[in-house]
């Protein structure tokens, strides 16, 4: 499907204008639909025909063991990888060959499997910069003109999220003196600071404690209820899966293998094999 009539994407906040997209029985459109993708290095096929949906509001688990092509696939939807085949819809709207940029401005925020961070600034410098890329009208020639001072807006929205992480006694902190744990809280803060429809999340909890892994758990579900916002999490904790999400998506070597919900999965034994190597 491509652009739907009467929707029309609004770069500049990160929303979409226009009636509610549907799908082909009159239902709406799913808020991420993917169809088919396949993903090839070389000779190498690293996603294999991936299909699935993520509803509004929904948070759904991609898990399977290393090498199964969650991290290429994740790519391949915020494009950063362009896949060979399939196609990509968020919200109704083709994303073709739109670039990571747009996808971001419609509202798709990810965090990274390998943390991206800048060693030099604070942890309230990541967000602020995030938030003023988020609204970016104007910016260039302010930056030029060395002007571009957060509005009290743009601070408030900062403050705010730094609460919900459980990281404002840090804020102050250049990133470079703090461990990988809290990286990966202020990489999550920089991208909940943009305000998306659907946060795609690699790997969170790589690196966090017991404690720390719990208390991200309880944030994303606090992101899904009270806020409305869809998840889409690749994560190895599977305690931490089992408690996140609504539904989970099994992939290995390439392809999805099951999909229901986590204890119709985990028992599965095609899943079992492919964890374990064993069916019993």
């Amino acid at each position: 499907m491509s652009e739907v009539p009467g929707v029309v994407p609004d770069p500049s906040s990160g929303s979409i204008r226009g009636r509610t997209p549907t799908g082909l029985l009159g239902d709406p459109a799913p808020l991420l639909m993917v169809r088919g993708v396949s993903k090839y290095f070389g000779g190498i096929q690293a996603v294999r025909e991936v299909t699935f949906v993520v509803e509004r509001g929904e948070c759904v688990g991609l898990v399977g063991p290393n090498g199964a092509g969650k991290t290429t696939l994740f790519n391949c939807i915020c494009g950063q990888l362009r896949a060979e085949s399939g196609a990509v819809e968020f919200a109704g709207i083709d994303l073709g060959r739109m670039p990571t940029y747009k996808r971001a401005r419609l509202g798709i925020g990810r965090t990274y499997q390998r943390i991206e961070v800048f060693p030099d600034m604070t942890v309230r410098e990541h967000l602020l910069v995030a938030e003023q890329a988020r609204r970016g009208e104007g910016r260039l020639w302010k930056d030029l003109c060395n002007l571009s001072r957060p509005s009290s807006d743009e601070r408030g929205r900062v403050e705010d999220v730094l609460e919900l992480i459980g990281i404002t006694d840090i804020a102050g902190t250049p990133v470079s003196a703090l461990g990988l744990g809290l990286c990966r809280l202020v990489e999550l803060g920089r991208a909940l600071v943009g305000e998306p429809q659907l946060l795609m999340a690699d790997e969170p909890s790589s690196g966090l404690d017991v404690h720390e892994t719990a208390e991200l758990a309880t944030v994303l579900r606090t992101l899904q209820k009270e806020r409305g916002m869809a998840v889409l999490l690749v994560e190895h904790d599977l305690g931490m899966v089992g408690e996140c999400v609504d539904r989970t998506i099994v992939m290995d070597l390439g392809q999805v293998i099951a999909e229901g919900t986590f204890d119709e999965v985990m028992g599965d034994p095609e899943v079992r094999h492919a964890y374990l190597g064993t069916t019993t």
